[in-house]
C-alpha cells in the first residue's frame, strides 16, 4: 500500500530540516535576513525532501534555485541546500530516466558553480571541476545502485566500498581547507580524515567498532580542530544509522542513540550557546532520524530475508509434494502390474509345471520345461521392476553376468529350433559393465524377433566383439526356410532397443541385407560422455 512509505517521506523532510537548523544555530544577522529567519529558512530547505522519493527531479531544481538565491542573500542555510541537492541527485539517479536525470544534474552544475564562485572574481579550473564533479557524483552513484540493487547481498563488498568513497569524499571535500590550522601536523590531520571515511567501508561487518571509532574522531575534532566538528558529526551519525540498521536489539539502539545525543551536543554546543527546550528537541530529532531510517531498512531487510525463506520452504515442500504423489503413482502402477501381469505369469509357470511331470520325456517335455523356467525368470524380473517402481532411488542388481546372459538366450533359441551361431569375442568382458548388460539385452531381443518373424530352421549369426573404444553387437539371420504366419508383435522391441542405444550415446541400424535376411547392427560406446543428441 502506498502509505507505507509515508514514515520514511516524513524522516526525509524532518532530517532536512534538522540538518538546516544544525548548520545554523551560531549563525546571527546577515545582510539580509535577520536570525529569527532562520527556522523559516530550515523549513523552506528540508521540507521538500519528504517529496524527493516521488518527484526527485522537481525537488533537485528547487534546490538549485534555493541555493542561488541563498548564496544572493548571504543565508547560511546555502550550505544545507548544497547538502541536501546531492542527496536529491542520488535519488534522481535510481529513480528518474537518463534524460531528466542529465537536466537535474545540468541545474545543479550551474548553481553549484554560482554559489562557489567568488564574486567579481572568474571562476578557475578548480571551481567548474568542483562544480561537475560534485552533482554527477551522487547522479551516478544512484544509478548504479539502481542497476545492482537486486544484486546487493550479505556477502556483496559493493555496499561497503560505496560507504567507504563517500566517506573519504566527505571528510576530505569539506576539511582539506582546515588541516593546516591545529596544532597537529597537516599528514596527521589528513591520515586521521582519511581513515575516519574509509571505516564506514566496515560499518555493515563492524558497527560497534566504527561507532565507537567515530565517536573518538568526533571528540578529538571538537577538541583540537573545531572547523571540522560538523564532519565528523555527519560521520557519526552515519554510523549510528548503520549501527541501529545491524543491531537487532533495541537496548543497544536505545543506548546508540543517547551516546549520539551525548556526542552531539559535546560538538555542536558550546560555552555561550544558549540551551533552549527547542533545540533540545532538534538535536534529539536530528540524532533519531538515522536511527529511524537504520530501523525501517533492517526491518525491509528482514522481511524480505523471511519472504526468500519461504519462498526456499514453499519450493522444496512443492518438490516434496511432487516427489509424493510421483511415488504414489508408482506404487499404484506396482500393484497393478503384479495384479494383472504376475497372476497370469503365474498362473502359466503353475500349469506347464503340472503338463511337464504329466508328458513323457521328448521333445514335448522340453518345451514344458523351458516355459516353466522361463515363467520363473520372467517373475524374478517383475519383481525387480516393481521394487523399482516403488523405490526409485534404490540400484538394481544384476541377475546374471552379460555374457552368461547372451549365452542363455542363444541357447534357448537354439532350442526352440533356431539354428543359432554364437560369436562371444573374450576381450569384450573388458568392457564396462553397462554397455555388456545393454549388449545381452539387444541380443535377447534381437533372437527373440528371429523367432518371432523368421521361424524355427532359421540361420542366425551372432557376434558381440569390441570394436574401437566400445562394443559391437551384430544379430544376422538368413533368409526363412518356409512360409510361416506372421506372430502378433507390439512393434516396441526395435524402438526400446534404439532407445536403449541412444541412452547410452551408441548407433543401432536394422534392415534387410540384400540376401532375404536381416541385419541388427548396434554400437556401445564405453564411456557417457561420447552420447549423442537425442
Amino acid at each position: 500500500m502506498r502509505w507505507r512509505g509515508v514514515p520514511l517521506d516524513v524522516l526525509l523532510a524532518v532530517s532536512g530540516v534538522g540538518l538546516d537548523l544544525l548548520t545554523t544555530a551560531h549563525a546571527g544577522d546577515t545582510e539580509f535576513l535577520p536570525a529569527e529567519t532562520n527556522v523559516p529558512m530550515a523549513l523552506l530547505a528540508g521540507l521538500p525532501m519528504g517529496f524527493v522519493r516521488h518527484r526527485p527531479v522537481p525537488v533537485t531544481c528547487y534546490l538549485a534555485v534555493l541555493l542561488v538565491v541563498t548564496d544572493q542573500i548571504g543565508s547560511f542555510t546555502s550550505n544545507t541546500a548544497q547538502i541536501l541537492i546531492c542527496v536529491a541527485l542520488g535519488v534522481a539517479g535510481h529513480r528518474s530516466g537518463l534524460r531528466a536525470t542529465t537536466a537535474a544534474v545540468a541545474v545543479t552544475i550551474v548553481a553549484t558553480a554560482r554559489n562557489v564562485a567568488d564574486p567579481g572574481f572568474a571562476p578557475t579550473a578548480n571551481t567548474w571541476m568542483y562544480s561537475v564533479l560534485l552533482p554527477v557524483f551522487p547522479a551516478v552513484l544512484g544509478a548504479y545502485l539502481r542497476s545492482t540493487a537486486g544484486r546487493l547481498e550479505e556477502r556483496d563488498v559493493t555496499p561497503d566500498a560505496l560507504l567507504a568513497a563517500g566517506g573519504v569524499a566527505i571528510t576530505v571535500l569539506s576539511t582539506w581547507s582546515s588541516w593546516h590550522l591545529g596544532e597537529q601536523p597537516v599528514w596527521v590531520v589528513g591520515l586521521l580524515a582519511v581513515v575516519g571515511g574509509l571505516s564506514l567501508g566496515i560499518a555493515r561487518r563492524l558497527p560497534g567498532l566504527v561507532f565507537l571509532l567515530q565517536g573518538v574522531l568526533l571528540v578529538s575534532a571538537d577538541t583540537y580542530l573545531n572547523n571540522t566538528v560538523n564532519t565528523c558529526v555527519i560521520l557519526t551519525l552515519t554510523a549510528i544509522g548503520v549501527f541501529s540498521m545491524r543491531v537487532g536489539s533495541w537496548a543497544w539502539v536505545a543506548a546508540a542513540y543517547l551516546t549520539g545525543c551525548l556526542l552531539t551536543a559535546i560538538a555542536v554546543v558550546g560555552q555561550e550557546t544558549e540551551i533552549t527546550p527547542f533545540r533540545v528537541g532538534v538535536l534529539m530529532t536530528l540524532v533519531a532520524t538515522p536511527i529511524a531510517i537504520g530501523r525501517y531498512l533492517g526491518m525491509r531487510q528482514a522481511a524480505l530475508a523471511a519472504e526468500r525463506l519461504r519462498a526456499e520452504e514453499s519450493a522444496r515442500a512443492a518438490v516434496a509434494q511432487v516427489r509424493a504423489d510421483q511415488l504414489a503413482e508408482r506404487e499404484r502402477i506396482a500393484r497393478d502390474v503384479h495384479d494383472i501381469v504376475a497372476h497370469h505369469v503365474g498362473a502359466m509357470v503353475l500349469r506347464a509345471g503340472a503338463a511337464r511331470y504329466a508328458a513323457p520325456d521328448g521333445p514335448v517335455a522340453d518345451a514344458l520345461t523351458d516355459i516353466r523356467d522361463a515363467g520363473h525368470q520372467v517373475l524374478q524380473d517383475l519383481r525387480e521392476l516393481l521394487d523399482l517402481l516403488r523405490d526409485p532411488d534404490r540400484q538394481p542388481g544384476l541377475l546374471a553376468n552379460p555374457a552368461d546372459v547372451i549365452r542363455e538366450a542363444a541357447a534357448r533359441v537354439a532350442a526352440a529350433g533356431l539354428d543359432v551361431d554364437l560369436d562371444l569375442d573374450p576381450a569384450a568382458d573388458r568392457t564396462p559393465l553397462i554397455a555388456r548388460a545393454s549388449a545381452a539385452r539387444i541380443v535377447q531381443e534381437g533372437l527373440t524377433n528371429v523367432l518371432k518373424h523368421a521361424g524355427p530352421g532359421t540361420q542366425v549369426r551372432v557376434s558381440v566383439t569390441p570394436s574401437g573404444d566400445g562394443l559391437s553387437v551384430e544379430i544376422r539371420n538368413g533368409r526363412p526356410p518356409t512360409d510361416m504366419e506372421r506372430l502378433p508383435s507390439s512393434g516396441r522391441g526395435l524402438a526400446g532397443m534404439r532407445e536403449r542405444v541412444r541412452a547410452l550415446g551408441g548407433t543401432l541400424s536394422a534392415g534387410p541385407d540384400g540376401d532375404g535376411g536381416w541385419l541388427l547392427a548396434a554400437r556401445l560406446p564405453s564411456r557417457l560422455s561420447q552420447r549423442s543428441p537425442a
